[in-house]
């Protein structure tokens, strides 16, 4: 299944990346277990459609995951490849007050295969709707489309984001969409 969702030109091998946010804006960079910088992306301004643009660490373009709709802030963005043009897979927002759950799709059957779960609705509450909540560091779970664990993304205690996303289990789930979801997500939501 993993396979039928590679990105050309970006490989990502390790089962840890940190990820950091700039200071100034929604632009991001995710390092590899060595320190190397493997993935770049960063949100188009003044764009009708949410886009966010992401080269590999040499600057080539690799993929962009744009909004389904315009002024989407939680819905379907959808992930494509920028070197074949095809569309891979969709990011969808399922979004309530209590739990915050992203799902990657297939683009075409809308199957899941994978899922983003935050880790429940006191956080999500106090995230979401308390002064400074947005200082809460934020995890997510990540599981398989039966629900089996596949991973986690955590963030760090920082003035910029900077989180690690593990994946423990990637054998039947996409890896480069699960690490550019965590950065978009990011993004979206003003993690």
């Amino acid at each position: 299944m993993a396979g039928t969702y590679d990105i050309a030109g970006l490989e990502l091998t390790d089962d840890n990346y940190t990820v950091e946010q700039s200071l100034i804006r929604n632009k991001y960079k995710a390092l590899d277990g060595a320190g190397n910088v493997v993935l770049r992306g960063k949100q188009k301004m003044f764009k009708l459609k949410e886009e966010f643009p992401f080269v590999d660490g040499d600057g080539n373009d690799v993929f962009s995951v744009k909004a389904g709709s315009m002024f989407d802030v939680a819905g379907n963005y959808v992930l494509s490849d920028s070197q074949t043009g095809e569309d891979l897979v969709v990011l969808d927002n399922d979004f309530s007050i209590f739990q915050d759950t992203w799902t990657v799709r297939d683009v075409d059957t809308g199957e899941a295969l994978a899922t983003l779960d935050s880790r429940g609705a006191l956080y999500t509450l106090a995230r979401h709707y308390l002064p400074f909540g947005s200082l809460i560091p934020h995890k997510y779970e990540i599981s398989d489309p039966n629900g089996g664990h596949v991973g986690t993304i955590q963030a760090h205690f920082s003035i910029r984001d900077r989180y690690d996303v593990t994946i423990d289990d990637a054998t039947n789930v996409p890896k480069e969409p699960i690490v550019a979801a965590a950065m978009v997500i990011d993004a979206i939501q003003n993690h």
